[in-house]
């Protein structure tokens, strides 16, 4: 299995190395580690150099850093590392809506980097899902949309625009409505996810997410389908491979 979406940081693991251990006995083959500020993408390639590569790059600056970032420094970066992709960033309304131009110019000027360098974006949109939808069809990059959780027409859209959807814990929680996604969308447009330290599945919901919960993400999606959890795992992992060009 291979985590499409985690946080692995300092900040919330005390021993990275023994997590990542502990993940591949779990048959955990890859984690994506996503940055979400200039300090992060240093900590998410160190961690990458220190894990063999096992913990894949992806740098970006999320929309909550709206008013604290350098996107000369962030190309910068870009430019003298090997990373898979631009992320996460997007938009987020949830806290404040104040300053949505200021939050689309940092996503589209983040996308364009995309192009530039020939990345997929990782797709962060809270309470924003159709400004996102509108600059990603005018902004045409390959990509994600991290931890899904529209209606099937938004879903039937961001497919049509060639995206992956990032399924993650919030499917298996008891008031989830995505089940009703899952169940008439192909395996072919999902990745599995974490959004670790965050969104714990069920049966873990409360404390601190883990990329060896994914687990429970495909196990549920086969539950969904009717189908065996290997051929989950076994599809997501090839599409994991070829969006992110592993």
């Amino acid at each position: 299995m291979i985590d499409s979406h985690a946080h692995i940081f300092s900040e919330y693991y005390d021993n990275i190395e023994l997590l990542i251990k502990e993940l591949k006995e779990k048959e955990i083959t890859r984690v994506l580690n996503c940055a979400t500020s200039i300090e992060e993408c240093y900590e998410v390639l160190l961690l990458s150099k220190q894990s063999n590569n096992y913990l894949i790059p992806a740098l970006g600056i999320h929309p909550e850093n709206v008013n604290n970032y350098d996107l000369i420094k962030l190309e910068e970066i870009i430019k003298n590392n090997k990373i898979y992709a631009i992320g996460e960033i997007g938009l987020d309304y949830y806290w404040t809506k104040d300053n949505k131009m200021e939050q689309k110019k940092l996503f589209i000027d983040q996308i364009k980097l995309a192009k530039k360098y020939n990345l997929p974006v990782i797709v962060h949109t809270r309470e924003s899902i159709q400004d996102c939808l509108d600059i990603l069809k005018e902004n045409k990059v390959k990509g994600v949309i991290h931890c899904f959780s529209g209606s099937y027409e938004m879903a039937k859209e961001f497919i049509k625009y060639g995206y992956k959807l990032g399924i993650g814990g919030v499917l298996t929680f008891k008031n989830s409505k995505l089940y009703e996604v899952i169940e008439k969308i192909d395996l072919k447009d999902i990745l599995l996810e974490t959004d670790s330290p965050f969104l714990s599945p069920e049966p873990f919901r409360g404390k601190q997410n883990n990329p060896s919960n994914v687990y429970y993400v495909a196990k549920k999606i086969a539950e969904i389908k009717k189908i065996n959890i290997e051929e989950v795992i076994n599809i997501t992992t090839k599409n994991f491979v070829e969006l992110f060009d592993i």
